[in-house]
């Protein structure tokens, strides 16, 4: 499915920390186009449950598709911890849609299929993109994004600083992130993804470019200019650590609406 709401991420002025880090801003836009809006939510649905799996999951029960999903697939809208794992959930989609489409990076797409509770967060690094030819190479890329949100109107939190310090955790996550990653894959048949991902399962001999980041999803309302001037990357293993900040205007409404249009596709 071609990712038309990414038409709606729309690339800011960046910041500019005060040891001259980098944060880049985008905004996601108001989306009045219900074509759009409905593509958007099966995409999201997709992460959670594909349209096969669905029509195999409700046979035997008395259950709608949305009953179904509800229930069992997509996290609560109001019991907790539902509303959270909506919201940090939809803000590792929403990063892995970024990497796919204006970086062209493959994104294992494994991270929500399974959960035994879907109020529940998954564990492992949150969002990983892998980029290489049709001949493995030096020059293919791995690329790690720890995400934190704030999608409601609260007491403001620095979440990019957060995601800055857990981070610091994918060093030690990657490999079981792969491993959980190609073995999905597999169960499901898909050799040619699997194999993508076993490419860079071993650094050591086959080595690689890896890269790491750190994103915060806010509600517009909760996102203060001056915790820009709190970050501070000079002691995480990554020196060229990338940073980024997503915003939304309303966020949480956004997302509670979409999760709600999901479980009808």
């Amino acid at each position: 499915m071609t990712l038309h709401h990414m038409a709606y991420l729309i690339e800011e002025k960046e910041e500019i920390t005060e040891n001259k880090k980098k944060i880049k801003i985008w905004k996601l836009d108001e989306c009045a186009d219900e074509e759009v809006l409905n593509n958007w939510a099966k995409h999201l649905r997709r992460n959670y449950c594909s349209d096969e799996m669905l029509d195999l999951l409700v046979k035997g029960t008395t259950d709608s598709k949305e009953e179904f999903l509800k229930k069992n697939k997509l996290p609560s809208a109001v019991h907790s911890p539902g509303p959270s794992t909506r919201s940090g959930d939809f803000s590792e989609i929403l990063l892995a849609d970024y990497l796919e489409f204006f970086r062209k990076f493959y994104i294992p797409r494994t991270r929500y299929d399974n959960k035994v509770n879907p109020n529940t967060s998954t564990q492992g690094s949150d969002v990983i993109g892998l980029k290489t030819g049709k001949e493995f190479s030096k020059d293919d890329e791995l690329i790690i994004f720890e995400v934190k949100a704030q999608a409601s109107r609260g007491t403001p939190k620095n979440r990019l600083k957060d995601a800055i310090l857990d981070s610091e955790k994918d060093f030690e996550r990657l490999s079981f992130s792969l491993s959980s990653a190609k073995q999905r894959m597999l169960i499901e048949r898909k050799i040619d993804e699997a194999s993508i991902i076993q490419r860079f399962q071993n650094p050591i001999d086959r080595p690689y470019i890896s890269k790491y980041g750190a994103v915060a999803v806010y509600t517009e309302e909760c996102l203060k200019k001056e915790f820009f001037e709190e970050i501070n990357t000079k002691d995480h293993p990554d020196p060229d650590l990338e940073l980024m900040v997503i915003y939304k205007k309303d966020l949480m409404n956004f997302i509670h609406k979409l999760y709600e249009r999901a479980s009808k596709c």
